[in-house]
């Protein structure tokens, strides 16, 4: 049967490359790793895998339909709060926030909208757990140092996009709406009132929570791949010119017309790449630090 591991080319390079006599044989036994016995541990069939991944899926979906019908038992509760933005945005153009209105044009409009809150909070209280399942499926595979390489960012990376969704709502969906709210006409001959539909509503503030969540993992991703070697301090400062203008270019299709709303936006994301380029040269800085006292002992 198919072996799911790396052990099987473990064993294979040695052999091939391995030159003949005595000396080869005493070269191979010094050169064992360290860490060959976990991966010969970790040795599996490949249907075993497939068992254990169907496990993983079943359990993140239980934390998910559980998470669900939690968050539809409050989904009143999680649409208030996610109307705070709105609210905000009222009193900012200096109406009252009680008077706020929403629509609801077609059938199943309100309902449809209250599920896409329950399935929106679901995702972000079983992350967790998914998260956990996914790095316990693939543990196995990873040598104890890459292990502990990989747990911090697995703790770093809901903070990271706790905090994304912290600044579209305290402060990018306020912004907007009070945009929106802004370009109202009320005229003797025209009156153009801003009345958002639930729908919309729910799509925006999901959208934008999920988007930036996803760009707030920036440290997260490039540091990662610093760590394997695919990217360099060296790469993120030649390309620094190009985030910046990459950037802008996104906060303008994005936000609206005036300026405030385009910097705010822009600067968040040209910060995140500078916090990326020193995470990066700290990681170089340990891995140089590590390589010169091996070389010394």
């Amino acid at each position: 049967m198919a072996v799911f591991s790396r052990n099987k080319a473990a064993k294979m390079l040695p052999e091939r490359g391995a030159p003949k006599g005595a000396a080869a044989v005493d070269k191979t036994a010094d050169q064992k790793p360290a860490d060959y016995d976990e991966i010969e541990a970790s040795q599996a069939p490949l249907l075993d895998h497939l068992v254990e991944l169907r496990q993983r899926l079943i359990r993140s979906f239980i934390a998910f339909a559980l998470a669900f019908l939690l968050c539809f038992a409050v989904k009143n509760y999680i649409l208030e709060f996610l109307l705070f933005p709105y609210q905000w945005a009222i009193k900012f153009s200096g109406a009252n926030p009680a008077n706020m209105m929403l629509q609801s044009t077609t059938v199943l409009e309100t309902f449809a909208a209250k599920m896409k809150i329950a399935a929106f909070g679901a995702v972000i209280l079983a992350f967790p757990v998914m998260a956990f399942q996914l790095y316990r499926f693939i543990a196995p595979g990873l040598y104890k140092k890459e292990r502990a390489a990989f747990l911090p960012f697995l703790c770093a990376s809901p903070l990271l996009f706790l905090l994304g969704a912290a600044f579209v709502y305290f402060l990018m969906a306020p912004l907007l709406l009070w945009f929106s709210l802004s370009q109202q006409q009320l005229t003797p001959s025209i009156a153009i009132h801003f009345i958002a539909k639930i729908s919309d509503y729910l799509d925006f503030i999901i959208s934008f929570t999920l988007i930036f969540g996803l760009i707030f993992q920036l440290p997260v991703i490039t540091s990662l791949l610093v760590r394997v070697g695919l990217l360099t301090a060296g790469h993120l400062v030649a390309l620094r010119k190009w985030e910046i203008v990459i950037s802008f270019i996104i906060a303008a299709a994005v936000t609206p017309s005036d300026l405030f709303s385009m910097f705010g936006l822009a600067l968040p994301l040209v910060l995140l790449y500078e916090i990326s380029i020193i995470l990066a040269r700290r990681i170089e800085k340990r891995r140089a630090a590590r390589q010169s006292a091996a070389l010394k002992t």
